[in-house]
């Protein structure tokens, strides 16, 4: 989302390597037009995502409501989590995570590869994709994205990564994470985004890349997602982000309440967090910290200790404003489910939202996270700047505005047109 698709394209790629024809579509850009999927033999939806996977379900309802073909394949994080439901709206084959050759094997009607196969990847194929200007862009720069690696290590209770990959993590090959920079930098983009759950997974393998990519384009800046807790354990290695161009790290902070990461599994406490944007700020590296700020264990003191943090850290200006509004999701398979705090607030599974509901002890607390959303929503279709919006939420958890204003960043931070979240 907001990121022209990597998961349409290394699929394309492949298939076409294997003699299909293929024609790709960003249903998040372009509508899908009346009679375009006429001739069809599959059509194959990627889910990576959450909003992705509601995108694509009145889509594919569409379809199959016309007839029995073209066959329908769903694939991605979502498509796993979610594969009774798919089915039983049309889908005829579910991969989930490395699904390139479970696609192709589909597609030419073999037996399905083992779970988690190995990819032979080649150099993604972007043959029809819009353009790169009509994605996010930073700073006036054209981004571009790519995977150096998928999966990961770690076992977050509330990740979608953990009930596919279940710990485990496959490293793309370098020469095809480069190749796929190159062809995108010749089709403009002068930014990379990383998309990898985690950066440094394999930080040799990060690294190695990170350092090719800043001898063959100097010029070209960059950012990855990177776990608090390798912030700390590979701080050694940031100052050589910030020499190759690195110009922001995506850290998956989720809550200050050391309970509450506990709960998550998240590995990090709040001091670690702390220490993190610490390192980061005098490596002259910018953190990027995104949050979970509503769950059924938030309180509004914890919630106002989370605004009163990230204004003592000076992280106003570099948290997307949607990251202080975000309740938790609970996915079909999350192990979130494990929790008897999570069953005991959490309603049967609703299909059309893709998620147990559940609901507050405390029913202020989700008349706040509704609240917060609804003014984020507001403030950023007025185009208010990021202070202005925080200020503004700071005034509706207190009930009252900060006793100092909140004032403009001197410092410019750079920042995605269309941040990710979920």
């Amino acid at each position: 989302m907001g990121r022209q698709p990597f998961g349409l394209a290394s699929p394309a790629a492949l298939l076409k390597a294997a003699g299909h024809e293929v024609l790709c579509l960003d249903a998040s850009r372009d509508p899908l037009r009346p009679g375009q999927t006429a001739g069809a033999d599959w059509i194959a939806f990627h889910l990576p995502m959450h909003t992705a996977t509601r995108l694509a379900v009145p889509l594919i309802k569409h379809i199959r409501a016309a007839g029995p073909t073209p066959r329908i394949a769903c694939f991605g994080l979502y498509a796993a989590l979610n594969a009774d439901y798919l089915r039983s709206i049309g889908a005829d084959t579910i991969a989930g995570g490395e699904f390139e050759s479970a696609l192709v094997e589909a597609v030419k009607g073999g037996p399905p590869p083992p779970e988690l196969p190995r990819v032979p990847f080649t150099v993604p194929d972007r043959t029809g994709l819009p353009p790169l200007h009509r994605y996010a862009t930073l700073g006036g720069r054209t981004a571009g994205y790519t995977e150096a690696s998928r999966g990961c290590k770690h076992l977050c209770r509330h990740c979608p990564v953990v009930p596919v990959y279940q710990g485990k993590f496959r490293a793309v090959p370098a020469d095809i994470v480069l190749a796929d920079i190159r062809q995108q930098a010749a089709s403009g983009a002068t930014h990379i985004t990383f998309g990898d759950p985690d950066f440094f997974n394999g930080p040799t393998h990060a690294t190695r890349i990170a350092e090719a990519l800043h001898r063959e384009f100097p010029d070209l800046t960059w950012d990855a997602t990177i776990k608090i807790e390798h912030l700390l354990k590979h701080r050694d290695l940031l100052p050589a982000l910030v020499r190759t161009r690195c110009l922001f790290v995506t850290s998956a902070v989720e809550s200050l309440d050391d309970g509450v990461l506990a709960l998550l599994e998240k590995g990090h406490t709040r001091a670690d967090f702390i220490t993190a944007a610490t390192l980061c700020r005098s490596a002259g590296l910018t953190l990027a910290p995104t949050f979970i700020p509503f769950t059924p264990w938030t309180t509004r003191a914890g919630y106002r200790d989370l605004l009163e943090t990230i204004a003592g850290l000076d992280l106003i200006p570099n948290t997307a404003p949607v990251q202080l509004a975000l309740r938790l999701l609970v996915t079909s398979g999350s192990r979130l489910l494990e929790l008897d705090g999570i069953r005991r607030c959490t309603g049967p599974f609703d299909s059309a939202a893709l998620v147990y509901p559940w609901t507050h002890a405390d029913p202020e607390m989700d008349n706040l996270a509704g609240a917060v959303l609804r003014l984020v929503h507001a403030s950023q279709t007025q185009g208010l700047p990021r202070e202005q919006i925080f200020s503004r939420i700071w005034t509706l958890a207190h009930g009252a505005p900060p006793a100092v204003p909140i004032l403009p960043s001197r410092a410019t931070i750079p920042y995605l047109t269309e941040p990710w979240y979920c």
